[in-house]
C-alpha cells in the first residue's frame, strides 16, 4: 500500500475504531457486514420464507417473522453498511484531492504532499507531554505501580506520534474538501429512536442527536468535549437527548447510569453527567454517592434512590432502544436519524448538521 493510502486509511479507520464495542460475539468488519446486508433480499412481510410441521401441521415462517424476531441484528448490519459506504466516499474524494493538490503545487506525488503537510510538521512530543500521559495511565489504574516512566516512554512517544499525524492529516483534508466546496449526495438512512430522557436545548431545535453513551467507556468520556462544542456552537439549533447503553463489560457503568437518573430526580443530571466522565476511574457505589454529595445532592434522598434500584428499569428501556436502533457500541449518536458511531472529531458533526440545516430553509 502506497504511503499516502496508509495515512488515508488510518485516518478512516480511527472513526470506526473509536468507540466502546460489545464483546459478547466477534464482530464482523464493516466490509462484512456491507456485503451481508447488500446480499440480503428485500422481500414482503407476508412472503413465506419457511414451513415446519408441528403434530402434522404445517407451520409457516414470513419474512415479518423472521424481520421482528432479528431486527437488532438487521438494524446493526445496516448501520455498517452505511458507515461502510460514507467512509469509503469520503476517503474516494480525499484521494482525488490530495492528487490534484500535489499537482498544483508542483510536487512528484500525493506522497510528497502528505510529506510536507502531514511527516514534516509533526514533532517530537516534549517531556511534558510524555509525564502527563503517564501520570494519567498510573492514576488510572492502567499501569502497574512497578513500571517506571522510561520503560513505556517509546510506547508513549509512538502514541502521541500518530495521534499528531491523525489531527495534521484531518485539518489538511479538511481544508481541501472546504475548498472544493465537497457535497455529498448520498442518501442517509434514517433510524426512528425515540427522544426520550435528560436533554439540553429547545424541543423546536431542528437538529436533535440522540446519544446512548455509558459512563465507564473512555470514549464516550473523549466524546463529550465534541460534544459540549457541538451543543456551544449551534446554540438553538440543537437539542441534545442523553440514553443510558452501559455495556456489559463494565461493572459499575449499569450503577452509574442508575446514579445519573438518581441525579436527574433532584434537577442535576447534567452536572452529575460532568462528574462521572471527570472520573471514570471512581464509579463504584461509594464513589457515586459521595459525587453527589460534592454536588450538593440531598444525600439521604440519593443514596436511597441508589440502593433501591429503582432506576435500573429506566436504563434497561434505554438499552433495549438502543439495541432495537442498531446500537453495538458507545458512544452512538442518531442526529435527526442518522447514525454516527464512536469519539469522532467534531467536523464529522458539523458535516451531518449543516446538511441538515440546510434542507430547513
Amino acid at each position: 500500500m502506497r504511503p499516502s493510502r496508509i495515512v488515508l486509511a488510518a485516518v478512516l479507520a480511527a472513526s470506526f475504531a473509536a468507540g466502546c464495542n460489545k464483546q459478547t460475539t466477534p464482530a464482523a468488519s464493516p466490509t462484512t457486514a456491507a456485503a451481508a446486508s447488500s446480499a440480503q433480499c428485500d422481500l414482503p412481510p407476508e412472503q413465506v420464507i419457511a414451513t415446519y410441521k408441528v403434530d402434522g401441521a404445517e407451520q409457516k415462517v414470513t419474512y415479518g417473522d423472521l424481520s421482528s424476531r432479528i431486527a437488532p441484528q438487521l438494524n446493526d448490519l445496516e448501520k455498517r453498511k452505511q458507515e461502510t459506504l460514507k467512509r469509503g466516499l469520503e476517503g474516494f474524494v480525499i484521494e482525488k484531492l490530495v492528487q490534484a493538490e500535489a499537482k498544483k503545487r508542483g510536487l512528484a506525488n500525493e506522497d510528497a504532499l502528505l510529506k510536507s503537510e502531514v511527516e514534516d510538521k509533526v514533532a517530537q512530543p516534549s517531556d511534558d507531554e510524555i509525564k502527563k500521559v503517564f501520570d494519567q495511565a498510573k492514576a488510572g489504574g492502567q499501569l502497574p505501580a512497578e513500571v517506571t516512566i522510561e520503560q513505556v516512554k517509546p510506547e508513549i512517544v509512538k502514541m502521541l506520534t500518530e495521534q499528531t499525524k491523525r489531527e495534521k492529516a484531518q485539518a489538511l483534508f479538511a481544508d481541501l474538501k472546504s475548498k472544493a466546496d465537497m457535497q455529498v449526495m448520498l442518501p442517509e438512512k434514517r433510524v426512528q429512536v425515540e427522544a426520550t430522557g435528560p436533554s439540553k436545548g429547545p424541543d423546536s431545535a431542528p437538529i436533535t442527536i440522540v446519544e446512548f453513551s455509558d459512563f465507564q467507556c473512555p470514549f464516550c468520556g473523549r466524546a463529550k468535549n465534541t460534544v459540549d462544542e457541538v451543543v456551544k456552537n449551534y446554540g438553538d439549533k440543537v437539542r441534545l437527548v442523553f440514553r443510558h447503553f452501559p455495556l456489559s463489560f463494565h461493572e459499575n457503568a449499569p450503577k452509574a447510569a442508575e446514579a445519573a437518573a438518581c441525579a436527574q430526580d433532584q434537577g442535576k443530571f447534567w452536572e452529575y453527567h460532568d462528574k462521572l466522565f471527570a472520573n471514570q476511574q471512581a464509579l463504584k457505589v461509594d464513589d457515586l454517592k459521595k459525587h453527589a454529595a460534592d454536588l450538593g445532592l440531598d444525600a439521604a434522598r440519593f443514596n436511597e434512590c441508589l440502593d433501591s434500584g429503582k432506576k435500573a428499569e429506566i436504563v434497561k428501556k434505554d438499552q433495549s432502544a438502543g439495541e432495537k436502533a442498531g446500537v453495538s457500541g458507545t458512544p452512538a449518536f442518531f442526529i435527526n436519524g442518522i447514525v454516527l458511531s464512536g469519539a469522532v472529531p467534531a467536523d464529522e458533526f458539523k458535516t451531518i448538521i449543516d446538511s441538515e440545516l440546510k434542507k430547513t430553509k
